[in-house]
């Protein structure tokens, strides 16, 4: 499967999300090569004195489902986003059965992929899931970046996520500067 070509189709939902004044992420499921749904997150916007911490593009996606035409195979779907989803969210993912999780950018602050599920009952202890990390990442942190950088995005302003998100993209631009030769 092309993670980089369904990844773009992720972004292109955070995008939408970004143009709207939310926080970007995205995200697709994909079967048998075929985007089957999709979300971007919402609830985040600046204007509201509460923001939402259940419209997050995987939950959105994983509710579009319910609409959607295709005979939803969980061991057939991959499901693509442009940030590492959530305890909530990655619980959702292996509740719906979905077995391989591609994902762009890191949460630092949190992100559920890393959890120890050892000591978890075993609906999530056993379930089965194939996680792939850093695909078009820099895409998705150069989103994360101008969402930071926007004064009226104040979606987890001065939190870890937003002093990380901008000292990886300033490291980034930095290595490539120092590659490119350019000073």
């Amino acid at each position: 499967m092309d993670h980089e070509f369904f990844m773009e189709q992720a972004l292109e939902q955070a995008r939408n999300a970004f143009d709207q004044g939310q926080f970007p992420v995205g995200c697709v499921v994909v079967q048998d090569d075929k985007v089957i749904a999709s979300g971007a997150r919402a609830g985040t916007s600046g204007g509201l004195s509460f923001f939402s911490e259940i419209d997050h593009a995987e939950i959105r996606a994983l509710k579009a489902l319910e609409s959607s035409d295709a005979q939803f195979s969980p061991d057939r779907a991959v499901l693509y986003c442009t940030m590492e989803p959530c305890l909530m969210c990655f619980a959702a993912i292996l509740l719906a059965g979905i077995q391989t999780l591609v994902f762009a950018y890191e949460d630092v602050m949190g992100g559920g992929t890393g959890l120890d599920r050892r000591c978890l009952a075993p609906l999530y202890k056993d379930a089965q899931i194939t996680i792939v990390s850093n695909v078009l990442r820099k895409k998705s942190l150069d989103l994360f970046y101008k969402f930071f950088n926007k004064d009226a995005n104040l979606y987890w302003k001065a939190s870890l996520l937003e002093s990380y998100t901008l000292d990886q993209w300033r490291k980034l631009e930095e290595n490539q500067r120092d590659h490119s030769g350019i000073k």
